[in-house]
């Protein structure tokens, strides 16, 4: 079974940073195996992808309303998924999880492609 727990969420202002982790458990380097994605979802809005990378860390797209502002990145050895969020806006506010899904060279925004889903990890971006 694998397992993903996210971390590094937390309230900031409007044009703040926040970087997010997920750990995934099981064998070293899996996810160098995977592709792996972010997503949000604010209360009454449905799960949106803003990130994946793929190809063993070496791809990643993003959704437009992030581009440029947030950074997918992971670190194999320690099985570790990071998300870098900078320029935060109130509208960045939401609950975001982590996933991943055993197709190493294609990624994707949508969450019905993901197997597997962290707990979440909210973030709140006051103006």
């Amino acid at each position: 079974q694998v397992q993903l727990v996210e971390s590094g969420g937390g309230s900031v202002q409007a044009g703040g940073s926040l970087r997010l982790s997920c750990v995934v458990s099981r064998n070293t380097y899996i996810i160098s195996r995977y592709s792996m994605g972010w997503f949000r979802q604010a209360p009454g809005k449905e799960r949106e992808g803003v990130a994946t990378i793929y190809n063993g860390g070496r791809d990643t797209y993003y959704a437009d309303s992030v581009k440029g502002r947030f950074t997918a990145s992971q670190d194999n050895a320690k099985n570790t998924l990071y998300l870098q969020m900078n320029s935060l806006k109130p509208e960045d506010t939401a609950m975001y999880y982590c996933a991943a899904r055993e197709r190493r060279y294609t990624g994707s925004l949508s969450a019905s492609d993901y197997t597997y889903w962290g707990q979440g990890t909210q973030v709140t971006v006051s103006s």
